[in-house]
């Protein structure tokens, strides 16, 4: 690609993700800000980068969508832009290493897995800035900037959208890995069915997740598809309907085993994650119900422009319903079989999570 540094390495497993940083599980960004950059930098002088997690910016999902991001901003204010793809876990200090190298001003790091990595870069290069998405730290790095969401506002409404147009009363969830930036989905879903229970005095049940317990159904990393069409295949055997997959690229393989279900003639369907599964997964768009969005790109467009600008401050970015950080995707396809009594009802749930008259609670949602 134009302006680009691709680092390729052989695909590996995805050994060493507890060396994530068990203190940084705390997605906050407490602590005073640093004074803010003011030295404003022409487009043509400035390099915004990216390092993907071992998902790839293939994904269909938040990689993709942090990359589209970047290259957005690329178009729109005229900077140079590089990247490099991580295969593996054991890529990303390479990686990182080769965008410092590359002279890059901004380097976007990908995902939780990227905690530690970035930190160390951004350590060993204080004249650097960084941005880190889905990851806060419990002591905040003077040139990491957290780009954070409390997705579970907007799996709190995919909960309930879920719990409102299931036909066999069973719906379900999974995750990739046991991760905040994973459960903090799940949690949400969950609560969105108890609270849609409760409004309607319903039975709707869960599968896959328990959020009093914290204990759920893992496929134990974001690669095995195979895993993910296994895990749909059960819940479609205990009587679920709708899944929703919290795994990346394993959620194909939860598309697979839904689509080959309607091929069997069963009304099934999927709610995706991160992105507009619609647009960004296409291949299972004819079971797609709505996704669970991270506004990512504009994100990552925001956070370039404004270090490009010479306002880059450590301060989090966290993206909620009320700002449009996160959102329900559009029912496309599918908007004809949600009631319009239902999208009344979660147009007026999404508003009392944004003014605060209903709080979705997640001990993985983020704080300022």
């Amino acid at each position: 690609m134009k302006n680009s540094l691709r680092a390729t390495f052989k695909r590996g497993s995805m050994a060493g993700v507890a060396t994530a940083g068990a203190a940084a599980l705390l997605l906050t960004g407490c602590g005073a800000a640093p004074e803010a950059s003011t030295a404003t930098q022409t487009a043509s002088d400035f390099k915004g980068c990216i390092v993907s997690d071992s998902g790839g910016f293939d994904d269909q999902s938040f990689n993709q969508s942090s990359y589209e991001g970047l290259k957005k901003a690329e178009k729109d204010l005229g900077i140079k832009t590089a990247e490099a793809e991580s295969k593996t876990n054991n890529d990303f200090e390479p990686n990182l290493r080769a965008m410092v190298a590359a002279g890059c001003n901004l380097t976007i790091t990908v995902g939780f897995l990227l905690g530690d990595a970035t930190k160390a870069q951004a350590t060993a290069n204080p004249d650097k800035h960084f941005a880190i998405i889905d990851f806060g730290y419990e002591t905040p790095v003077a040139n990491v900037k957290p780009i954070i969401y409390d997705t579970a506002q907007a799996a709190f409404l995919a909960g309930y959208l879920a719990a409102g147009t299931t036909k066999t009363g069973t719906v379900a969830t999974f995750g990739g890995i046991k991760i905040p930036t994973v459960t903090i989905f799940m949690d949400g879903y969950a609560d969105g069915v108890k609270y849609y229970n409760e409004k309607k005095g319903k039975n709707v049940k869960v599968l896959g997740w328990d959020k009093a317990k914290q204990d759920g159904s893992f496929t134990g990393d974001f690669e095995k598809q195979d895993k993910g069409k296994q895990f749909t295949q059960n819940f479609l055997d205990q009587g679920a309907d709708i899944v929703m997959p919290v795994a990346g690229p394993v959620g194909k393989g939860a598309g697979a085993a839904l689509q080959e279900a309607k091929a069997a003639g069963k009304d099934v369907k999927l709610i995706w994650v991160d992105s507009d599964g619609f647009l960004t997964a296409p291949d299972y768009k004819d079971i797609m119900l709505s996704s669970v969005m991270k506004q990512m790109g504009e994100a990552v467009e925001t956070v370039v422009k404004q270090d490009k600008d010479g306002q880059f401050t450590n301060k989090p970015y966290i993206g909620t319903l009320a700002n449009d950080g996160v959102q329900l995707a559009p029912f496309h396809d599918m908007d004809a079989q949600v009631p319009a009594e239902l999208k009344s009802e979660l147009d007026q749930i999404k508003k009392d999570i944004a003014d605060g008259k209903l709080k979705v609670e997640s001990a993985a949602s983020p704080k300022a």
